[in-house]
């Protein structure tokens, strides 16, 4: 069943485009790009608008209905690509189902309501879920997040299911208190001794479906991140430090003179890196390693931000043919133009897996942020060059928006999983 406007929700004029309108053209030309098919994009799509219910039908022309820090522009999607050695790149959806809601309560009680339902769709449990409810969802829950869930767009139409929840639902100086409490619930009661030191956990994650080995997944916030600090963190095997090290620096790219002092290493001073550390049954020690950087604070605009990406792809044998062209599935306007469009850059480590690239993308559905002119566009090495130079490192150590008229809201350096 298809949702329908809701109370205080404003109906729309013919021919005026809506949130629901935006994302969903977004996932149909992604899926034909990843070669989903247009049966499975359907479904898919239907569960991502039932989920957002009556905002779903909200005019772009009306500012967000809340600010949720999902995206920057306060978007309640985001789409990511998976790229690995020998497959095809996965896609994958990210949503705030009660996004509609400003209270965390309320927003929370939506969420779960479409996870139940989900679980009546696919037939899976929530027990796990149930199980750790009342840390996450508490009477009076604080923090910039309830419940935001993620589906692997699988064929067939059965998705892995995976949501995130806030561990500063009860205030941050609860947070880690919390990740314990649920990791010993879940099963993996030495699991919070295995995690590095930490600056704040801003999730924690849940496996819930058709998945092999179901995972826990603790996000763990890193200010000031240097490659040092990042090859320190993995606490998984298979994590090697000269990779780490590499895709911290061609990520990051050249960092401005106000961001390394004297003989300080370069460090992210702007929006922290952050990395996720996943368990798996049976075991205490972390089973996967995953490193986010969130690019867009360290680049100029979007046409650079690609050209790291691909390099990245090129170096691991994957093809940056499809994210190329779902960023033409996203947007219209000049890469040149904007910066955002891809959000975070993350490495991924699993055991006995292959490394991963993931490729975060902004549905940008109010606002597109301008360039960054502190990093100026004559400073910037070409693609070929910056490659050349990262594998001298690496051996050291071993088109116009549809929606760029819409109202505008203002961005923060400290929204969006800061």
């Amino acid at each position: 069943m298809t949702a329908r406007p809701g109370p205080g929700i404003p109906a729309t004029s013919p021919g005026e485009t809506t949130l629901g309108d935006h994302v969903l053209g977004q996932l149909r030309r992604l899926g034909a790009t990843v070669g989903l098919s247009e049966a499975d994009t359907e479904l898919y799509g239907r569960v991502l608008t039932d989920s957002l219910a009556g905002s779903a039908h909200r005019p772009l022309s009306l500012p967000p209905a809340s600010p949720t820090f999902l995206s920057d522009d306060h978007t309640p999607v985001e789409f990511s690509l998976a790229s690995a050695p020998d497959a095809a790149p996965a896609l994958r959806m990210l949503v705030e189902p009660g996004w509609a809601h400003s209270d965390m309560a309320e927003s929370g009680r939506a969420g779960l309501a479409v996870i139940r339902a989900m679980g009546a769709r696919w037939g899976f449990a929530t027990d796990r879920l149930d199980a750790i409810a009342d840390l996450f969802f508490p009477a009076a829950a604080q923090g910039p997040l309830a419940l935001w869930y993620a589906l692997d767009l699988r064929a067939g139409g059965v998705p892995g299911v995976k949501v995130y929840l806030n561990p500063s639902a009860s205030g941050p100086e609860n947070a880690a208190r919390t990740v314990r409490e649920a990791l010993r619930r879940l099963g993996y009661g030495q699991a919070f001794e295995q995690l590095p030191p930490a600056a704040g956990y801003p999730f924690l994650a849940l496996d819930l479906g058709a998945w092999a080995s179901p995972r826990v997944k603790v996000y763990v916030r890193h200010p000031r991140m240097s490659a040092d600090d990042a090859c320190a963190l993995s606490r998984t095997s298979g994590a090697t430090a000269a990779d780490t090290r590499y895709f911290f620096h061609a990520s990051a790219g050249s960092l401005t003179p106000s961001e390394r002092g004297g003989r300080d290493p370069l460090r992210l001073v702007r929006r922290p890196a952050l990395t996720c550390h996943s368990f798996t049954e049976g075991d205490n020690n972390p089973s996967g390693f995953t490193l986010h950087i969130p690019i867009r604070d360290y680049v100029r605009d979007d046409e650079e931000t690609l050209a790291r990406a691909a390099a990245l792809l090129n170096r691991a044998g994957m093809d940056p043919s499809v994210l190329n062209r779902s960023l033409g599935a996203l947007t219209e306007r000049n890469l040149a133009d904007g910066v955002g469009l891809i959000a975070y850059l993350a490495l991924v480590y699993e055991r006995n897996r292959p490394p991963r690239l993931t490729t975060y993308l902004s549905s940008e559905a109010y606002r597109v942020r301008p360039p960054q002119e502190q990093y100026p566009q004559e400073t910037w090495m070409s693609a070929q060059r910056t490659q050349s130079l990262l594998d001298l490192g690496h051996q050291a150590v071993g088109h116009v928006s549809p929606h760029t008229a819409q109202k505008e809201v203002t961005w923060s350096p400290t929204a969006s999983r800061s």
